[in-house]
């Protein structure tokens, strides 16, 4: 996964079609995110998440599911316990022994 920039106008990926282009002052616009302005870290951002997606595209196809199931499903199902499962968030669970 690579982003390129061109001129420091311009972000490409050879993972996604997708793109960035400097719209002067600083401001940014991503080829999927019309309407928003983003900076320089956002939209370097914006492309990776660019190339996740993509990744997770080709990833989810080869269990016959689409990107969007598949994060809906990882983020939506809770994971098998486990015995040496950490607490989420930092939170203590009580122990009922």
């Amino acid at each position: 996964m690579t982003i390129r920039s061109i001129n420091s106008s311009l972000m490409t990926s050879d993972q996604t079609e997708h793109q960035a282009k400097s719209v002067g002052d600083g401001g940014w616009v991503v080829s999927f995110l019309p309407g928003r302005t983003l900076t320089i870290e956002q939209a370097t951002a914006a492309m990776q998440a660019a190339e996740a997606a993509a990744v997770v595209g080709m990833l989810a196809g080869a269990v016959g599911l689409t990107a969007l199931e598949t994060v809906g499903l990882a983020l939506q199902e809770s994971p098998w316990e486990t015995r040496s499962a950490r607490p989420r968030f930092g939170l203590r669970l009580p122990s009922w022994r």
